[in-house]
């Protein structure tokens, strides 16, 4: 029991909870000063008794109002959180928004005027009562100190009489600071937890953060899986013809020493955007800029692609974010057609007009070499590419070749 007594008192929560209360003070203080200024000035307390407490409770009276305006700042409940969050060691959720709404603003001037008002208390208590009871304790020893300290003249006939009072008074911050620290504690979840607006706020986020992470997931599959067909594809042909065409195994071995490279290139961004290490990427996003680049790739994997562009310059005039979708939804096509379909020939189009971006992908399912079983993710991962660009997508086989088609509005916002 005087264990547990002790830890509540004096434990490392109860000090943080008294730097939470003396700081809470220290934010009371210019208001404070501030009210009691006034006060003097248009001369409020000359018809009051000259006592320096009465003074003082006017001047808080007058002073706390305009805590409760400081604390309407969106910015306060940010600082309050955090520190409640770290010094107070709140029972439940405490969060550090800004107060963006007219609850939440209300909440948090509540909880700044309470803080302030229980840490002006606290550092009061903390900064007279134990020089008090220090004095009643040496009065026996010195009794002149009741000529300096008037208030400590009616100990002077029994000053022993008065030793537990000083005594009392010296461990008076203990108490008070433990049971103002605990009822913040349990107040501050109330006044500084989530309002619907906050709960609004957060579930948009976690769905940003989702939606981001879901992305990055895209192009890491669309670009490494087409890179990792397109380099198994090549060894697979070097091995077949390592004996017969020499040349071709040179060449081979080339494209696939190209491919992992750009593919580590592109891992090491993918992997920097998760680590949040660079908010810039460190490498350029491909987009339909860089369509040639990928085509002879494809081309170099073994399969025989017929491009067709109409307008010829019209993808160069996309919005960057199209044209980012774009190429990765060509890049998963390809990568399809070399997992798949292996060595066949490859049509693709595309158009822009009447508003939109029109991707056309097809190569032939009879008589191809499969080069792998089962299915993946890349055909969902391409149908939520083009359904954040609010336009539609088809794939599957028709009339003996597999079509990949895609239509993405050019007009509006995704």
């Amino acid at each position: 029991m005087v264990r547990r007594l002790t830890r509540r008192l004096l434990g490392r929560r109860a000090r943080l909870r008294w730097v939470h209360l003396v700081l809470g003070g220290a934010l009371l203080t210019p208001f404070h000063l501030a009210a009691l200024t006034v006060l003097t000035a248009t001369g409020l307390l000359r018809d009051t008794p000259a006592e320096p407490l009465t003074s003082q409770l006017l001047a808080l009276a007058l002073a706390l109002p305009f805590v409760a305006l400081a604390g309407l700042v969106p910015l306060v409940r940010t600082l309050e959180g955090s520190a409640a969050r770290v010094l107070c060691a709140p029972t439940g959720e405490v969060l550090s928004l800004p107060a963006t709404s007219a609850a939440a603003r209300r909440r948090a001037a509540a909880w700044f005027t309470l803080h302030a008002l229980a840490g002006g208390v606290v550092a009061g208590v903390s900064l007279a009562a134990p020089p008090g009871g220090l004095v009643l304790l040496l009065l026996p020893l010195f009794a002149n100190l009741a000529d300096v300290f008037g208030w400590a003249e009616p100990a002077t006939p029994l000053p022993l009489a008065w030793a537990p009072l000083g005594v009392a008074l010296i461990l008076l911050p203990l108490p008070v600071s433990a049971a103002a620290g605990a009822w913040l504690a349990r107040i501050a979840p109330i006044l500084l937890g989530s309002t619907p607006a906050d709960r609004l706020a957060l579930a948009e986020q976690r769905a940003e953060r989702l939606a981001e992470r879901a992305r990055i997931a895209r192009d890491l599959h669309d670009s490494v899986g087409h890179a990792l067909s397109a380099v198994g594809i090549q060894a697979a042909a070097a091995g077949r013809l390592l004996d017969r065409d020499p040349a071709f195994v040179a060449r081979a071995l080339t494209a696939i020493e190209d491919t992992a490279r750009d593919a580590v290139a592109e891992l090491d961004h993918v992997l920097g955007l998760l680590r949040e290490e660079t908010p810039e990427p460190a490498t350029p996003v491909p987009s339909l800029a860089n369509l040639a680049e990928l085509v002879a790739r494809t081309r170099a994997a073994g399969a025989d692609v017929d491009l067709h562009l109409d307008p010829a310059d019209g993808v160069a005039t996309l919005p960057r974010l199209v044209s980012r979708e774009a190429y990765r939804i060509v890049q998963e096509g390809f990568g399809n057609v070399l997992r798949h379909a292996g060595e066949v020939p490859v049509s693709l189009h595309l158009r822009v007009a009447q508003g939109e971006l029109a991707i056309d992908l097809s190569n032939p399912t009879t008589g191809a070499r499969p080069t792998r079983s089962g299915g993946g993710r890349g055909l969902r991962g391409t149908a939520e590419r083009v359904a954040v660009l609010r336009g539609t997508f088809t794939a599957g086989p028709r009339d003996g070749r597999w079509h990949l088609s895609a239509r993405i509005p050019l007009e509006g916002r995704p």
